[in-house]
Formats: C-alpha cells, structure tokens, sequence
C-alpha cells in the first residue's frame, strides 16, 4: 500500500513539469525570463519560445541590499505635504470607512487604506518596471514578425503577377494559333456548342 501511494504521490507531482515542455501557442503564452545583470555582464539572447528581458545595474550594485528595501517607505520625509494633509483629514474619525475599530462599518476604511498605502509604496519604489520592457520586447518581435509577413506578402503578389502575365501570353498565343488556323483552312467548320 505504502508503494502504491508514494507512486501515485510521485506521477501527480511529475503531471506538471510534463505540462511543461509544450510550445508558446499565443503571443501572450511565451515564457519570460526578467533577469539583472551588472557591470559588463552579458544578456543571454532571446529564444523562439522565450523572451529574455534585462536590467542593467552599476557593478557596486552587485552585492548591495536591492535600493527599495535599504530605506523606510513609510517615512513622513518621502511623504508630500499635499498627502501630510490627507492624513490629517482622518484624524478622529469614525463610522464607515475610517478604519476605525468602533463605529459599525469602521472596517470598510482599513481595506481602502492598505490599497492606497500599497500604492504610494509601488510609485516610490525606484525599482526596476519589467512590464514595460517586457511590452517593448514583444513590440519588436511584432515589428519584426509584421515586416516578415509584409516581405511573405509581397513575394506572393510578384508571383501571382508574373502568372497572370504568363497566363495572358499563353492565351494570346493560343488565340493567335486558332485564328491562324481558321485563316488557313476557310472550308473548316466551327466546332459545334457543347450541349
């Protein structure tokens, strides 16, 4: 029994790392690898299936405690006067959305709070935004796919007009064989209309 469900235990965990190996399908599905690299240090290329997106950081950064935890996010210094003023708007308050803990809707407030604060945190944090290089990066591969197909597309529309010019020419020819035939035998007689 205990072999049977250390197996069964070992096939569920292995089933995800199976679902794994399977090719990006969707512009959206390729993996992203977000990566900081210092000094002189080399980026590893993109491949087909993933896209490689780098920050480049000084050297003396390499083995400094990353800038958005060495201060106090929190600290009244980095507050603006405007947001001082807003604090003290709350001071005493109660009742629905104060995030007081009398009044009855008291805990309405203390949700909106820890957003707004979660907020002024993530826009001084002066760390690395990967989203937008990450945007960038599938901007180019779509820049670079839109030309290959403009390229594709446009290989296509010479073919087709070299066929019709050589279809036209053909066809002349043949014309011109008909008529050259029907000049020279003037006793032949039409062919007769299919039925």
């Amino acid at each position: 029994m205990p072999k049977i469900l250390l197996a069964a235990t070992a096939l569920a965990l292995s089933a995800p790392a199976l679902a794994q190996d399977a090719p990006a399908s969707q512009p959206g599905d390729e993996k992203i690898n977000q990566l900081i690299v210092y000094g002189d240090d080399e980026c590893p290329q993109s491949t087909g299936d993933e896209i490689v997106v780098c920050a480049r950081m000084d050297e003396a950064e390499r083995y400094r405690i990353p800038s958005n935890l060495r201060g106090d996010p929190n600290d009244p210094r980095n507050q603006a006067v405007s947001e001082r003023i807003k604090a003290y708007e709350y001071v005493g308050a109660s009742g629905t959305m104060s995030c007081s803990p009398s009044g009855a809707g008291g805990f309405t407030g203390c949700g909106l709070k820890e957003i707004d604060r979660a907020y002024a945190e993530k826009a001084q944090d002066p760390g690395l935004v990967f989203g937008r290089l990450i945007a960038a990066e599938r901007a180019k591969r779509m820049a670079g796919i839109d030309a290959e197909a403009a390229a594709v597309e446009e290989r296509v529309k010479e073919f087709e007009k070299g066929r019709a010019e050589r279809e036209a020419r053909l066809q002349a020819e043949l014309d011109a064989k008909e008529a050259a035939a029907a000049k020279g035998n003037p006793d032949a007689e039409p062919l007769p209309e299919p039925e």
